[in-house]
């Protein structure tokens, strides 16, 4: 489930092992590139953290970024 704090939506995603997690960041970068939005993102082994917001409308959450969630969701 995706959290709104800090006007950033978040969501942790775990996986079996490293190379599971890099494949899920490989189809989330060309859902990314679809909508020219880019998450801000991190991993660790087999760890996946995601935090969403839109820096054109001043750092906030956006359509934009519902739109990415869940695209991200499908992914999984």
């Amino acid at each position: 489930m995706w959290v709104e704090e800090n006007n950033k939506l978040y969501k942790k995603f775990q996986f079996q092992n490293f190379s599971e997690a890099f494949a899920f960041m490989t189809r989330v970068a060309i859902e990314a590139e679809k909508l020219n939005h880019h998450p801000y993102w991190s991993n660790v082994w087999n760890t996946v953290e995601i935090w969403l917001s839109t820096h054109d409308a001043g750092d906030i959450v956006t359509d934009l970024d519902h739109k990415l969630a869940e695209r991200i969701d499908k992914l999984c």
